[in-house]
């Protein structure tokens, strides 16, 4: 039998990625440290989802330098979260100062990017009615 475990992701800065995944109601569940392989896990879930994890791996930066930095999220593909209202969601996101690349026009999809460059997937659980400002705002860098 397989089962789904979790997705991880490198981080620069677990703070800034954490503040970011709360925004979608997406919390820390557990955290492990390891001070000889110098690294940190961090394990975050949407509540009741705590079987299906987004893993946060941080390497720790040698003393004095900074922490290395990843690209090619994109390339990554993307994770996705079901919000009850795309949105609300999508506002609370942007009173934060977070950038909505593909603005939910539709009422349905929009993607934005954690702190690091991940491409994520919001998708209205339903669908909603079109409306504004959202119809009229155009797309952001890329998704």
């Amino acid at each position: 039998m397989t089962r789904y475990l979790h997705t991880m992701i490198r981080v620069t800065d677990p703070d800034a990625t954490i503040r970011f995944f709360e925004l979608i109601d997406v919390r820390e569940t557990r955290r492990f440290s390891d001070e000889k392989g110098r690294y940190t896990l961090i394990y975050l879930a949407p509540e009741g989802q705590e079987d299906t994890e987004v893993e946060l791996t941080y390497n720790w930066p040698a003393e004095g330098q900074p922490a290395e930095e990843y690209t090619g999220g994109r390339n990554f593909g993307h994770l996705a979260f079901q919000v009850g209202d795309i949105y609300e969601t999508c506002q609370r996101l942007m009173d934060a100062g977070v950038t909505i690349n593909r603005p939910p026009r539709d009422g349905h999809m929009a993607f934005i990017r954690t702190p690091d460059g991940i491409s994520i997937e919001l998708l209205q659980d339903g669908k909603l009615e079109p409306a504004e400002p959202w119809v009229s705002m155009p797309n952001v860098g890329s998704w």
